[in-house]
């Protein structure tokens, strides 16, 4: 049976939840089955030595392992009970991970030193996210910073950069650059643009500037959330790692879906941003995104209120 206790502390009180350790065991095992249900496909394909054109982003440009999805954290302000005697793999295992304290037959995040650690990393993940989530979205960029990011190649005698043949060809590809207005506010995306499309961009996202442009109708700042997710680490309750990286990998496959490359191979169907349907569909998914992160957002945001209550 999993109970709350009120907790004092110098800023108010607040609720402390403590799960014997049959509750946390079975929640930790069922994180893990969820974790394996969500990475299959990538660890798939893995095995059999193939790289994923799609889902290899979420584990390369989002440098993580399967193992460590797998791995349930309570969060602060959980107590973990341990057992009185014999004890459990995963309760002698989590008993040494970072962070962690034991203390009077249970374990807790030791927030104390997590945040002598990782404080700056949480006030600047909750200074980005209560900025993005301030600003209005904003909705047609149409996907086209992967377009960008292969404009000019033949001309400049360059190899696009996925081993995936274009879906309009090196021509094609370079007409919808040059008919579309394009308006990329993610650094990220941003400087992989060829140097043939930096200047086409309307806007000039630079890292320090990330706090005052990011917006929460883009696409790569929806998926980051797994980023800063992996970054607070033990910091962030399981669940909400899973939620945050199931949305990046749903974003990952219309990104690329919308994408100029032909992704067909992998039974999709493109989202032809060069016509209106294919706009429209863009924009239709765009706004579903936007308003599961701003969801996911505000439960970051509350996570780094929790762990800065003890700092």
């Amino acid at each position: 049976m999993t109970t709350t206790l009120p907790e004092a502390s110098a800023r108010g009180a607040r609720d402390v939840v403590v799960h014997p350790v049959e509750a946390w065991e079975a929640l930790a095992e069922a994180h893990a089955a969820r974790a394996d249900v969500l990475t299959a496909v990538w660890r798939e394909a893995r095995a059999a030595g193939r790289k994923h054109a799609i889902e290899d982003f979420l584990f390369t440009y989002y440098p993580t392992r399967a193992a460590q999805l797998r791995r349930w954290h309570p969060g602060p302000g959980v107590v973990l009970t341990l057992p009185d005697a014999g004890g459990s793999p995963e309760a002698d295992d989590r008993t040494s991970w970072r962070w962690y304290r034991q203390d009077a037959g249970a374990v807790t995040l030791d927030v104390a030193a997590y945040l002598a650690d990782r404080g700056d990393t949480v006030r600047y993940v909750r200074s980005l996210l209560t900025a993005t989530a301030s600003r209005p979205g904003t909705f047609g960029c149409f996907g086209l910073h992967e377009w960008a990011m292969v404009y000019g190649d033949r001309a400049a005698g360059r190899d696009h950069r996925h081993p995936l043949p274009l879906r309009l060809g090196h021509d094609g590809t370079d007409a919808v650059v040059e008919s579309h207005p394009v308006r990329c506010s993610h650094f990220d995306a941003y400087r992989f643009f060829t140097p043939e499309a930096t200047d086409r961009n309307q806007l000039r996202p630079t890292r320090a500037a990330q706090v005052a442009m990011e917006q929460p109708g883009c696409l790569h700042a929806n998926m980051d959330l797994y980023k800063w997710c992996l970054k607070l680490g033990p910091g962030v309750p399981g669940d909400l790692l899973l939620d945050a990286f199931e949305l990046a990998r749903d974003i990952r496959w219309t990104d690329m879906a919308a994408s100029p490359y032909d992704v067909s191979a992998y039974g999709v169907e493109a989202v032809e941003i060069e016509t209106p349907d294919g706009k429209a569909e863009y924009v239709r998914r765009q706004r579903d995104y936007a308003e599961r992160a701003d969801a996911l957002r505000h439960r970051i945001i509350d996570t780094c209120d929790r762990l800065l209550q003890h700092a």
